[in-house]
């Protein structure tokens, strides 16, 4: 239509091109109407907008209320009149026009995002001012400040010349602009929001393969369907997500060929074990094989040089399953709701005649578990018994900063999160990237996190579903191996000495959904056969890795821009309130506050 500069293709047979309607003195749009809403409604016959103040920019509409749409559908003709008495050249050439003033406007709004993003991240050195933080464990809280900075952009005024882009900044938003353009997603901020948190050899990738998201689609948007794409694109360069035995993680980290994996699995518990601690990539595998019958054990009574005669993967496999940790350093649980993992931690340890500490935490305070689940206090009375200690209120990203911490840097041999989760947002999916964002950082911080506080060596387990779309596998296999956390088997959770606890939701559905302790038979949220236990060894190398990468989250004008969700069908004054209280919660969450 000629209505606005910015048009829309419904997508619907039978029904025009329509322009956008324009926006409020908010800059939010005063209505929307999609292809997905046009076939709720029953088709192009019958459109319908979310209030009369979807009238306002229509030429031709205006003093028409939300009732007389239907009549001024059927004489849409006098409104696109304009066009049709255009010939097709100066058609083509009005359209052409229209595209580039688009992709202009685009331009500007991505360079400006850039400007923005970067001025937050400029404060690097400036990001732990006014918190109480030991110069050591910087490293370990300041991605999760500059999160909690890059939230609060919105709130702040930017006095002064804007930033000058560099050049790869100004690359990266010409380049998400072609491909907006392309996709003609020009106007879906949602999907412009995926595109900037993209690497650029990410960008790149898309560009070649020439992918488009399916505009169309049912049930996604475009902009889930791009996120989605993105995320198996980096998950083709990780092992996979079902069960991986020490073989194969070895040798998918060394990138050894068929022939080396043969030679390994036929090797006994003291060779295999030889081998895998002493290979660097530098020395021949077949040197390091033919050499190790003749290695001498440093010490007989270790439980790591039990059945060296046994075939080499079951045996460490086993080491694995049936939680043999070193008995003497500490034990750090995260994220157990109701205790229930941590009361089975504390049994298996004391039967094996373990001395390290059980350090168990949970997310909620005290007050919000009594609540939840009435045998908390009791659970609790049990593990201090035991000489365990537990801690309410705590932010796994955020234990550098925790006083309850001080002075337990590189103390944890053992280091359990269950089922980890950012909390669903009601109206959302957890894998759309306007939510998505919160479960891929708290991996990332979480291990960057741990790294001051887990002792070389140390074993670090995450159990997950290998199929979930909040927590995807990737985010922690990825999050952990940027850290120096090294992939060493995927355990079956099935499979796992310690999997029969009473697992719960974490969140309100505890209070009528009851966890059956004995056989965990009312935990049904996914399929029991495709959980699994990420399992890692702490291997730093000494060097200075650099600043902790943290997923980007939605600004503000994206928030408000949004259509998917509980954003559908809301009028502008509905989709600002939405907007402002989603960004207020996300603003708590990485201050370390349970919300939900």
């Amino acid at each position: 239509g000629v209505l606005a500069d910015d048009s829309c293709d419904l997508g619907v047979p039978g029904v025009p091109r329509l322009a956008a309607p324009m926006s409020d003195a908010d800059g939010a749009p005063s209505g929307l109407y999609t292809a997905q809403a046009a076939e709720e409604d029953g088709g192009a016959d019958d459109l319908s907008w979310g209030d009369a103040d979807a009238l306002d920019g229509f030429e031709g509409l205006e003093g028409l209320e939300t009732g007389d749409l239907g009549e001024a559908h059927q004489d849409g003709e006098e409104i696109l009149d304009p066009l049709e008495e255009m010939d097709e050249d100066a058609l083509a050439e009005f359209e052409a026009q229209l595209a580039e003033e688009s992709a202009a406007l685009a331009q500007a709004d991505a360079q400006a995002e850039a400007e923005a993003i970067a001025q937050a991240e400029e404060v690097e050195e400036d990001v732990c001012e006014g918190v109480e933080v030991e110069e050591h464990l910087k490293d370990a809280v300041e991605g999760s400040l500059r999160l909690k900075r890059l939230l609060s952009r919105d709130d702040e005024k930017t006095a002064g010349k804007r930033r000058r882009l560099d050049p790869a900044d100004e690359e990266k938003a010409a380049k998400v602009t072609k491909l907006l353009t392309k996709w003609g997603l020009l106007q879906d901020a949602v999907a412009k929001h995926v595109l900037e948190s993209c690497r650029p050899e990410e960008l790149n990738e898309i560009d070649r393969v020439n992918y488009n998201p399916d505009k169309f689609n049912t049930w996604k948007s475009p902009a889930e369907l791009l996120a989605k794409y993105l995320a198996e694109l980096r998950e083709r360069k990780l092992p996979g997500g079902g069960g991986c035995d020490v073989i194969a993680a070895f040798r998918f980290h060394w990138k050894l060929d068929v022939a080396s994996e043969r030679l390994l699995r036929g090797l006994n518990h003291k060779d295999l074990r030889y081998v895998m601690s002493n290979y660097d990539g530098v020395r021949g595998l077949r040197e390091l094989i033919a050499e190790a019958p003749r290695a001498e054990i440093e010490d007989e009574n270790s439980t790591e040089n039990a059945a060296l005669a046994a075939p080499g993967v079951s045996t460490i496999g086993r080491f694995t399953r049936l939680e043999l940790i070193d008995p003497v350093a500490d034990a750090a649980i995260f994220g157990d709701a109701n205790l229930t993992f941590a009361l089975k931690l504390v049994k298996h340890r004391k039967a094996l005649g373990h001395v390290g500490r059980v350090i168990a935490t949970t997310f909620e305070e005290i007050d919000t578990l009594r609540e939840r689940y009435k045998e908390i206090d009791q659970s609790i009375q049990i593990l201090e018994e035991n000489f365990a200690e537990v801690y309410h209120g705590v932010d796994c990203t955020r234990i550098a900063i925790d006083p309850r911490f001080k002075r337990m840097e590189g103390s944890f041999g053992a280091v359990y999160y269950n089922f980890p989760h950012s909390g669903a947002i009601q109206g959302f999916f957890d894998g759309h990237p306007i939510v998505n964002w919160r479960h891929e950082n708290l991996m990332r911080l979480f291990f960057r996190a741990l790294r001051s506080f887990v002792k070389p060596g140390g074993i670090v387990k995450v159990s997950s579903n290998m199929s979930a779309v909040g927590v995807r596998y990737s985010y922690i296999v990825g999050s952990a191996l940027e850290n120096e956390f090294a992939h060493i088997e995927t355990v079956p959770f099935l499979e796992w000495h310690l999997h029969r606890y009473g697992r719960s939701y974490g969140d309100k559905r505890d209070v009528y959904k009851r966890p059956d302790a004995t056989n965990n038979q009312s935990y049904n949220a996914q399929a029991a056969d495709r959980d699994m236990v990420y399992c890692f060894r702490y291997v730093p190398t000494g060097e200075q890795l650099e600043r902790q990468e943290v997923k980007l989250p939605p600004t503000l004008k994206t928030l408000r821009s949004c259509t998917d969700g509980p954003f559908k069908n809301l009028v502008p004054a509905g989709k600002e309130h939405l907007a402002q209280q989603l960004h207020k919660r996300f603003v708590t969450e990485v201050s370390g506050t349970h919300v939900g």
